[in-house]
């Protein structure tokens, strides 16, 4: 009688079986949620960890007659060859430069935007300046490219026009490999300065206006609530955005670079990205360009690792 009872109440199945049975019925009574990330997870399952069975061809000589599977191993080889070419530091000193350049004048912008647009009193001004700001973001990439060369050309550029009509010499932006670097970093500040700020100003908008109130009493000026209000409560909002950015310290993305690339500001210009393309998609060095584009991702996977451990050590605002 009582393994009967037992076997109706669920008591009689196994703890693993048991866990099974409530996850089972859990889905069950959940289905909609399950059916609503269905197409986010197979969408990444297809397009992102799908494609990571050709890493494989990093690690082999891969012929594309014989397929990743017939192709013979070679091991490390084509990682050591990048780390003994003489180009290797070259690569890796203009992507880490042009990362921490980006990273140096860009982080900071979208912050000191958010904090001056929240002074503002709502009206026409404060509205035109945001749409000014951020309208630039919708430009694609190509189309930026377009317009930089055309405002810098030697020749037909308003922007070097205006310097030689200040009575100064405009310098070769476009050729010369010392303005590449600040070409290539303005220009993506200009485009993404303004769309940064909605993130912050979606964070300052949940300041209790009770503490300004407060403080407005207590004699503090409009910089100093700024100081010590605002900023503080950026500060989660800035410190995952900055964990995110570290993490791609060495994904400096290639299309504007490789828009922007020509023959006499590749001294400069030319990353590990841009090196990628060239090996594999027009050298048909697909095991080589492989090797780079592993190695890279797992260098900025490390950075992201190591800078998330030494945020949670200092303060809780991690990403996990």
């Amino acid at each position: 009688m009582q393994e009967i009872k037992g076997i109706l109440t669920g008591s009689a199945l196994t703890r693993p079986e048991r866990v099974k049975s409530r996850g089972l019925r859990k889905v069950l009574q959940n289905w909609q949620l399950y059916v609503f990330i269905a197409p986010a997870f197979f969408y990444f399952l297809i397009f992102s960890y799908g494609p990571m069975y050709g890493i494989q061809i990093a690690f082999k000589n891969f012929i594309p007659t014989k397929g990743i599977m017939g192709s013979p191993w070679t091991g490390f080889d084509h990682f050591v060859r990048f780390f003994e070419s003489y180009y290797f530091w070259d690569l890796l000193w203009n992507t880490l430069s042009i990362s921490l350049y980006e990273l140096a004048v860009g982080f900071p912008i979208p912050i000191i935007l958010a904090l001056a647009f929240n002074e503002l009193k709502s009206g026409f001004f404060k509205k035109t300046a945001q749409t000014v700001t951020y309208a630039p973001h919708f430009i694609s990439v190509v189309v930026m490219a377009g317009m930089i060369i055309t405002f810098l050309s030697p020749s037909t550029g308003i922007v070097v026009h205006l310097i030689e009509w200040l009575g100064f010499d405009a310098p070769d932006f476009l050729t010369d490999p010392k303005w590449f670097k600040t070409m290539y970093v303005f220009s993506g500040v200009w485009q993404s300065a303004g769309w940064g700020t909605i993130i912050y100003l979606a964070a300052l908008s949940a300041v209790d206006p009770g503490l300004h109130e407060a403080a407005i009493i207590d004699g503090a000026s409009r910089f100093q609530r700024v100081r010590h209000i605002n900023i503080p409560t950026l500060v989660p909002t800035m410190t995952i955005l900055l964990i995110l950015s570290m993490g791609s310290l060495l994904g400096v993305g290639f299309e504007k670079i490789l828009l922007l690339q020509n023959s006499l500001n590749m001294e400069s210009s030319d990353v590990i990205s841009t090196f990628v393309y060239r090996s594999g998609l027009v050298d048909a060095q697909y095991s080589f360009s492989t090797a780079i584009g592993l190695f890279n991702s797992v260098i900025n996977a490390i950075i992201l690792v190591a800078v998330n451990q030494i945020v949670r050590r200092t303060n809780e605002n991690s990403l996990w």
